[in-house]
């Protein structure tokens, strides 16, 4: 498996997002909270993800837009863990700290949070 994350793999429907948070489920490793559920897409895709950073904690739209390219990144490197499950999910990754972060910090909690799915999706499948 190619390790991108080209634009059918981004959650970009407004629907889909507001069905995310309205029924998804939880999974959170500070700095970082995963929300996923299952769905359907038309794609040949496992997942689809997006990444959101809160205006709130971080003023300048050039902190927020690093911490998002960041959260990308390590979930690019890191989405073959969640390659070869058998249903289709939606993700979204919330950052929640206060201060820039470190790229090796994020990619070690995002493959933890990753890691933390698939024995959660094992034992409720």
């Amino acid at each position: 498996m190619k390790a991108t994350f080209n634009k059918k793999e981004r959650l970009k429907s407004k629907t889909e997002i507001d069905l995310l948070f309205s029924e998804g489920k939880s999974i959170s490793k500070y700095p970082i909270r995963l929300v996923y559920r299952k769905s359907i897409f038309e794609e040949n895709i496992t997942v689809k993800a997006g990444v959101s950073v809160s205006k709130r904690n971080f003023k300048k739209a050039v902190d927020r837009n690093l911490i998002k390219r960041l959260l990308r990144e390590s979930y690019r490197k890191n989405k073959y863990l969640v390659s070869d499950t058998t249903h289709q999910f939606t993700f979204m990754f919330l950052y929640s700290g206060k201060e820039i972060p470190e790229y090796s910090l994020l990619e070690s909690k995002i493959k933890g949070i990753l890691q933390k799915f698939i024995s959660q999706e094992i034992k409720t499948s």
